[in-house]
């Protein structure tokens, strides 16, 4: 993340017409590299580090943060082996759309804070499905309807594993 600063015409200020100097937060997305051993790396712009974290890890906090935040049928899957976009997917439920965005929104910032993540994030404007994007992991956060429609977690399953296998 960069903050990139730009003069603008004030329209809204006593002296309309004058400039000001603005200050905007740049969010640059987190890039995923190819490690050695086949495992993915998150690493961010801003600081160019290496992870000092396992996606283990990553997921077990993320899975904290989800019930912290009354999340109902949380189901973790694992895409070793099956993609090698992450490492795993968590697909959960919040009761409301209010309750779907502030599952979201609390998880970014966690994952900022403590992992130092810039997290990708889709769908958050309208409350129905947003998607979290933290490089070795992928949360789905659903209304229950919208989950009950898409059915994501059955895609990725192997066969005959139901829900509470994964």
């Amino acid at each position: 993340m960069r903050f990139v600063s730009t003069d603008v015409i004030c329209t809204s200020c006593p002296a309309p017409g004058r400039y000001r100097r603005v200050t905007k937060e740049d969010n640059v997305l987190s890039q995923t590299t190819r490690a050695v051993g086949g495992t993915t790396a998150t690493q961010t712009a801003l600081n160019g580090q290496s992870k000092s974290y396992s996606s283990e890890q990553l997921l077990e906090r993320i899975i904290s943060s989800l019930n912290d935040d009354k999340a109902e049928d949380v189901v973790t899957i694992s895409l070793r082996g099956k993609s090698e976009m992450a490492d795993f997917m968590v697909v959960c439920t919040g009761t409301s759309s209010r309750l779907v965005t502030s599952i979201s929104e609390k998880l970014v910032r966690v994952l900022k804070k403590e992992f130092n993540i810039i997290c990708k994030v889709e769908g958050k404007d309208q409350g129905d499905w947003v998607l979290v994007d933290a490089g070795d992991a992928i949360v789905h956060v659903f209304r229950p309807e919208v989950r009950e429609f898409y059915q994501l977690e059955k895609m990725w399953m192997n066969p005959g594993q139901s829900s509470e296998d994964a």
